[in-house]
């Protein structure tokens, strides 16, 4: 799967939108504008860097270091750029940070188109009827094949990296730099909600679409397996060293059942029994990690992002806290997240119980979905 970067050009003035600062760094919603758009990229599970182009005199204004900070230029063409040589992932996506609305849909969708094209941007079809004019009409404009363009554009990196290098003339955005160059770029579906913020009544627009309801889904997950004969126990996709094995028709994953049947539970979908019956022989001794991708696809398909997943272990032995971080970056690979989104903790039960007793393991989940 190729590696990809976020280009956030955030250098600008904005003076049209009035306000003491920026408009990147007015609030929206509690948060600042910038805030709100680089965080939409920061929890895509697609996107593995970061470069926030700030303006030379706001750079000591971000604190989070967990990505790249570049200093932005005196154009745009010339921020972008700059944060060009900062990226080093197979494509980039570059966003304007006055659109802080970006829906996880438009980004999968320009992200899918750069797989068969070099380039690739969301727009809109021109539904509206246009005219040519200053104060009077003087004449009309015919909308056929008209779109509205937004951003992110994304690109082949090395493609519109040489593009830039070699493109004096002012342009609109990053796609007619790469016409320009004889790129290809796609056309993907937009979101009339990806606004971009030019103007102060733009603020209201978008504070309204904030207040509209958002549709979050949690689930909960529970499952117990026995120990038996074995060597070592799965947990979480990690392989743990242990006098005994943990007894089940699969290879007995008890946090990974109760993670995957935390997602079913959140999408209403049954459980792990429903979509894996455990009277079918081939899902004997088969690896957990094929019903976790199962849920994980499924909550795609229905139009859901796995926003955050926390597992609780109950056991005596083995000891899981040596090993958290394994568990997490594995479970991390398998549902395409990072691993900050996932938490794996264990406690025990105090000696009581069959897992006081060490003649089990339990595991409780919780998932957490937001619709695209």
């Amino acid at each position: 799967m190729p590696s990809t970067t976020a280009i956030i050009v955030a250098a600008g003035r904005g003076i049209r939108a009035g306000g003491a600062a920026p408009k990147q760094w007015q609030s929206l919603g509690g948060q600042t504008v910038l805030h709100r758009t680089v965080a939409a990229f920061a929890r895509h599970p697609k996107i593995d860097q970061i470069v926030l182009v700030l303006h030379p005199d706001e750079l000591d204004r971000w604190t989070d270091d967990s990505m790249t900070i570049v200093a932005g230029g005196a154009t745009r063409q010339a921020s972008v750029m700059a944060g060009l040589t900062a990226v080093t992932s197979d494509h980039v996506l570059i966003h304007d940070a006055a659109r802080p609305l970006i829906s996880a849909a438009v980004i999968d969708r320009v992200c899918a188109a750069l797989d068969g094209a070099p380039g690739a941007a969301p727009a809109l079809p021109v539904t509206d009827a246009l005219w040519r004019g200053d104060s009077h009409v003087t004449g009309v404009q015919d909308r056929e094949g008209l779109f509205r363009a937004q951003t992110p554009q994304g690109f082949h990196t090395n493609a519109i990296r040489a593009a830039h290098a070699g493109h004096t003339m002012p342009a609109a955005d990053d796609v007619a730099v790469a016409r320009a160059a004889g790129l290809d770029v796609a056309i993907v579906a937009g979101d009339e909600d990806n606004l971009k913020i030019t103007h102060r009544e733009d603020f209201a627009r978008a504070e309204k679409l904030l207040r509209e309801p958002m549709d979050i889904r949690l689930g909960n997950g529970y499952d117990v397996h026995r120990f038996g004969p074995g060597d070592h126990v799965m947990l979480c996709g990690v392989a743990l060293p242990h006098g005994r094995g943990l007894q089940g028709h699969s290879d007995a994953d008890v946090g990974m059942h109760a993670v995957t049947d935390a997602i079913y539970g959140a999408l209403a979908q049954g459980d792990i029994g429903v979509h894996f019956p455990p009277s079918d022989p081939q899902w004997k001794g088969a690896e957990s990690q094929i019903f976790l991708r199962h849920a994980v696809q499924l909550a795609a398909e229905m139009g859901f992002a796995i926003s955050n997943i926390d597992c609780t272990l109950v056991c005596e032995y083995p000891k899981v806290g040596p090993h958290q971080a394994a568990m997490r970056a594995a479970m991390a690979d398998i549902m395409g997240l990072e691993a900050g989104r996932i938490s794996v903790k264990a406690t025990t039960s105090e000696r009581l119980g069959f897992t006081g007793r060490e003649e089990g393991i339990a595991a409780i989940a919780t998932a957490a979905l937001v619709a695209k």
